[in-house]
């Protein structure tokens, strides 16, 4: 079983991903400062919450925009 992350820290992982996508890696130290960077967080359980959604969450985003082209030029090599 996973992590079950509530909705203020998927919110908060959306609004920075939208906003600071060319700062992001895959990488959790490098996430886990630019949460320290951008967001005022007083828990340090909750900094390290949201710094390991948004690697995960960047992973998955990453994987969505290279998987539909991988499958386009498959089938047309298939043709």
């Amino acid at each position: 079983m996973g992590n079950i992350y509530t909705k203020d820290i998927k919110r908060i992982v959306k609004e920075i991903y939208n906003q600071y996508k060319d700062e992001i890696k895959d990488d959790y130290n490098t996430n886990k400062q630019i949460v320290v960077r951008y967001v005022d967080v007083k828990s340090k359980k909750v900094r390290n919450r949201i710094a390991g959604y948004l690697t995960r969450y960047y992973k998955i985003m990453k994987e969505r925009e290279t998987s539909p082209t991988e499958e386009k030029e498959e089938i047309s090599e298939e043709i």
